[in-house]
């Protein structure tokens, strides 16, 4: 498990646009993992335009936010332009930041396994994580005013 004050794992995923991220290309600002289940549900669609419309917050911290799932980068491309996300959405298709960060159901609804649970993790400017919540419940949302607390002391 992913603990606060470990270096965070490295991770090289896809974006929408099928361009790469590895998560030492933010090294020098916060960096905000959100790991949703799939695109197009109900509690992920709110999770993540929650976040879209708060960007100005994140923005104005110098803080980049990073949406992490297991579908790919065309089901999130659709995801995101039908919902406006305003930050990159990666994906994990093959679960290795899922389980570098210890956040991945076996089984999920319908019987559908390696998908990813609700998470959030802060990652501080030199890349040390500095706060984190995994939901095993995923009708749940992360703790945003812990985290905008989280991000605050690092500001």
């Amino acid at each position: 498990m992913i603990k606060v004050s470990q270096q965070a794992p490295e991770f090289v995923l896809p974006d929408t646009e099928k361009a790469f991220h590895k998560l030492s290309d933010y090294k020098g600002k916060a960096v905000l993992l959100l790991f949703y289940p799939f695109a197009f549900t109900g509690t992920c669609t709110a999770e993540l335009c929650a976040t879209r419309d708060d960007i100005a917050y994140y923005d104005g911290i110098n803080a980049q936010v990073l949406g992490i799932s297991v579908d790919s980068p065309f089901a999130n491309g659709k995801f995101k332009e039908e919902q406006k996300i305003n930050f990159p959405l990666l994906s994990d298709f093959n679960k290795e930041a899922m389980i570098a960060y210890d956040c991945m159901y076996e089984v999920f609804a319908a019987g559908t396994k390696g998908v990813a649970k609700r998470s959030a993790f802060v990652i501080d400017k030199d890349g040390i994580v500095q706060y984190a919540e995994v939901l095993e419940n995923a009708s749940e949302i992360p703790n945003f005013e812990a985290i905008k607390q989280c991000l605050n002391n690092l500001a």
